[in-house]
């Protein structure tokens, strides 16, 4: 990715060297991609569902944040500056496909942590990886978490690292949307197997998401080079719920994916790159995933 030069969001709070409060895990506002790291292979190693931890079927509000002890930061370490950059690249495509349909794009802050910090859904833990909390419209993330995803989970590559970003940015996407509310409504009403199956639709929608971002923001910056698209379909591809159950337990139970098969999650994110169109990502009207 040619990121150099690009500009930075001014969205994005540093809080590493503040201390932030404890409290119980986040709760069922919180939605993130790199909570799989802990609720799909801890969870499924002792044979708890990842929702349970997770908390996005529990129905409630978020636990009130703590107020942290000093004022935020802007990012200046490299790690931190590209995922400002990023978050800066997905403001500029959102804000112009918004005006274009004559609307204002509201953009999320991002909250760079360390370990656990205090947010609109509860306590942010860094173990559950990056995650967006609708209460306060916020992306939280640990810059460990790339960490992981390289070394544990065998998806290095900064585009790979952009796409995360890009994900969880379509999570505000959908808390704009009024998709979010509504899916948690409706969680309530079912069983346990049907609310993991909105869960999953509403994780590839996602995907979808950043790949019309990635498709977008090429058109306007033509920063991807060689290699790039394949890093966002290596890293889709290894956090797929079959691919980290069979890693973690040797074996697929189905009913229990809460963000996609490794097969499924490619597709999504590559629909949104090839149409550039939100309105392909309809997961929810789509008979096949």
């Amino acid at each position: 990715m040619k990121m150099d030069g690009q500009r930075e969001s001014e969205n994005v709070e540093d809080v590493r060297g503040s201390r932030g409060g404890g409290g119980l895990p986040i709760g069922g506002r919180g939605i993130g991609l790199g909570g799989i790291v802990v609720a799909l292979l801890a969870s499924w190693a002792f044979g708890i569902n990842p929702l349970t931890v997770l908390g996005l079927l529990d129905g409630g509000g978020g636990a009130p944040a703590v107020q942290s002890s000093a004022p935020a930061e802007h990012p200046k370490d490299p790690g931190a500056v590209f995922v400002s950059r990023v978050l800066a690249d997905t403001e500029d495509v959102w804000g112009a496909y918004f005006q274009r349909s004559g609307q204002q794009y509201p953009a999320p802050k991002l909250v760079i942590f360390r370990d656990r910090w205090p947010t609109g859904c509860g306590a942010g833990e860094a173990a559950m990886g990056p995650f967006y909390c609708p209460a306060d419209r916020k992306v939280y993330i640990d810059l460990g978490f790339y960490d992981t995803l390289r070394q544990r989970l065998g998806a290095p590559g900064d585009f790979a690292q952009a796409y995360v970003i890009a994900h969880e940015v379509g999570h505000h996407l959908q808390n704009l949307m009024g998709t979010t509310e509504k899916l948690d409504s409706a969680r309530g009403r079912v069983s346990e197997r049907e609310a993991n199956a909105m869960s999953v639709r509403l994780e590839l929608q996602a995907d979808c998401f950043a790949g019309v971002w990635a498709n977008l923001s090429q058109r306007s910056k033509g920063w991807l080079e060689q290699g790039d698209v394949e890093e966002a379909l290596n890293a889709a591809s290894q956090i797929g719920d079959d691919t980290l159950q069979k890693r973690s337990r040797g074996s697929v139970v189905p009913e229990s994916f809460t963000h996609g098969s490794s097969a499924q999650r490619v597709r999504w994110f590559k629909r949104g790159l090839e149409a550039g169109d939100l309105k392909a990502c309809d997961t929810f009207s789509s008979a096949a995933l």
